[in-house]
Order: C-alpha cells, then sequence, then structure tokens
C-alpha cells in the first residue's frame, strides 16, 4: 500500500459512496486507475465491504451500552459467539486480554430491554459475570488511520 491508496482509504472512510470519478479528482488519478486501485484493496481485504452508518435512536434504539462479559470456565468463544448472533440488540463483540472475555456494544429501546438482553445473556450464551455501562454520546472519529 502506498500513500494514494492510504488517501483512498481515508476518502472512503468518511463516505464510501464517492464515484471513482470523485475519489479520483481527490488523488489526482482517472477514475479508471482509481477503480483499479479500490478492486485490489478488496482483493487484499483491506477494504472489508461499504456500508451504511445508521443512527440507531431513529431506528427508536435509543439506549446503547458497552457490557463487559465474563464467560463461564466451561462455556467456549464459539458458543459464546453463535449466541450473541442470535440475541436482539448487540451491535459488535470484540474477544479481549484481561480481566473479562468479551466487550459488547448493544442498542436497545430502553433500560427494560437491556435489562432482558443481559439476562438472555447469562441463561443462553454461557455467561458467569457482565459489567454494563450506559453510553451518554457517542463521537464519530474520522482521524487518518496511519
Amino acid at each position: 500500500m502506498d500513500k494514494i491508496d492510504r488517501e483512498i482509504v481515508d476518502l472512503l472512510r468518511s463516505d464510501a459512496r464517492l464515484s471513482f470519478r470523485e475519489l479520483g479528482e481527490q488523488v489526482c488519478l482517472s477514475a479508471n486507475t482509481v477503480a483499479d486501485r479500490v478492486r485490489k484493496l478488496v482483493a487484499d481485504k483491506v477494504l472489508l465491504g461499504f456500508g451504511a452508518r445508521v443512527n440507531l435512536a431513529a431506528l427508536e434504539l435509543r439506549v446503547q451500552a458497552v457490557i463487559d462479559v465474563k464467560m463461564l470456565p466451561t462455556t467456549t468463544a464459539a458458543h459464546f459467539e453463535a449466541v450473541i448472533r442470535t440475541i436482539p440488540g448487540v451491535v459488535e463483540a470484540l474477544l479481549l486480554t484481561g480481566s473479562y472475555d468479551y466487550l459488547l456494544r448493544v442498542a436497545v429501546r430502553d433500560h427494560a430491554d437491556l435489562e432482558r438482553l443481559v439476562e438472555a445473556l447469562r441463561a443462553k450464551a454461557g455467561v458467569q459475570d457482565t459489567y454494563s455501562r450506559v453510553v451518554l454520546r457517542q463521537m464519530e472519529v474520522e482521524a487518518p488511520l496511519a
């Protein structure tokens, strides 16, 4: 990856709907050359996909939280991950080192839904302990990656 590839990645992080022509204008290359570079970035798994950022509050998911999860000693990561894919409200899961095994980011309608989600983790996913924090504000950061 060179400097231009990094610029393309940063531009697409900011707006994944930019056309090849628009990208080319910003990095001083032709649309065809940019298209080839983007295809290579996809093939090399630098770009993993193109998606939409969603306003969770507009979907009436007004309560966001992060939940530290400690699994029971007998629970495997594969089992836990399979179960959380079925629990509504889980947005992201990160496997961690340290005192807790996973960090979950969740989005739910209200505190009652958050409580149900945590109970589902304990009942179905082999969770021993949780530590939840409600998100007060979220800020998108689009600083360059490198």
